[in-house]
């Protein structure tokens, strides 16, 4: 007996070590999903836990199902879940595109950098995870204070005469995301453009393409599975981003992440959180899922 389990797992090695992380992420991902679903169809109470149980043991021998889709239709119904919903794609999707047009030309120097130079300047990139996250954004809580460094400097030229609102305001939001999530966009673009093979522009230029003209037709397109995951490692968790908006925001910048927090820590209302988790989930799961099945398609044509 003995001997065939270890002629089977010979010649099914291969397969274990796949479907072991598989095996993983899918029992410690579905099954806190699988319970926020619950929650969600739950009706709220004012106990503990402040929700109803989905099934009732009465006195027959099977039990009844409790649930309603009253969550999701109020997350519907009342406008504050829309405008933060979309409030949040916004916020993200500014951030992604920021993070982009900053992140390529960083990733296409260090890529194009001799010698020990990019080590150096991929260090740099890399640095920042060296650091607490909070400490980071409590740091730029500092620079854009209203007795801050950047208020201190455009005193001190002259360019104002008394502080400009920075700290509290959209506007620290959007920088706080994008200095964050800015590594992210550059490593995937850096991994990609580590492969790419640079002879091909210089047969482009060859052939009389302008250097504009064999970016956009050579270099992007070859680069375009690297700005795809550049911009979902961004996009995915700056859209659900809690931290920043609630410390540089102030809680003047609505965002879906400070939303959740608030309906389950101040209202106790876990079902209505857990709806608005789960059309989170949904409204970032199905464009991927669209992407990837495009791409797909357009692979096997």
């Amino acid at each position: 007996m003995s001997h065939r389990i270890s002629d089977w797992l010979q010649s099914h090695w291969k397969e274990i070590l796949l479907w072991v992380p598989f095996a993983w992420l899918l029992f410690f991902f579905l099954t806190p999903f699988f319970i926020v679903i619950k929650i969600s169809i739950a009706e709220p109470l004012i106990a503990s836990p402040p929700f109803s149980a989905l099934l009732e043991w009465g006195d027959g021998l099977l039990p009844g199902v409790s649930a309603t889709i009253d969550n999701y239709a109020y997350l519907w119904e009342d406008p504050l879940y829309v405008k933060t919903y979309f409030n949040s794609l916004q916020i993200a999707s500014v951030c992604t595109v920021f993070c982009l047009l900053i992140g390529y030309p960083m990733a296409y120097g260090i890529v194009r950098a001799n010698g020990n130079w990019k080590l150096i300047l991929l260090l740099l990139v890399m640095l920042p995870f060296w650091s607490s996250f909070l400490l980071r954004v409590y740091a730029w809580m500092g620079i854009l204070a209203d007795q801050g460094t950047i208020n201190d400097v455009l005193l001190w030229l002259g360019l104002i005469d008394k502080p400009v609102r920075l700290l509290y305001t959209e506007f620290a939001v959007y920088v706080g995301i994008v200095y964050t999530y800015l590594p992210f966009m550059i490593l995937p673009l850096y991994a990609n453009l580590e492969k790419l093979d640079f002879s091909l522009n210089d047969a482009a230029a060859d052939l009389g393409a302008r250097p504009t003209t064999t970016f956009f037709t050579v270099t992007v397109p070859l680069t375009w599975p690297g700005i795809v995951a550049g911009c979902l490692l961004v996009f995915i968790p700056a859209t659900g981003e809690f931290v920043i908006p609630d410390l540089l925001g102030g809680g003047n910048v609505l965002m879906i992440g400070r939303v959740l927090s608030s309906e389950f820590n101040a209202n106790r209302d876990w079902p209505v959180a857990s709806a608005v988790a789960v059309v989170l989930l949904i409204v970032l799961v199905v464009p991927m899922m669209l992407y990837h099945r495009v791409q797909a398609h357009e692979s096997n044509s």
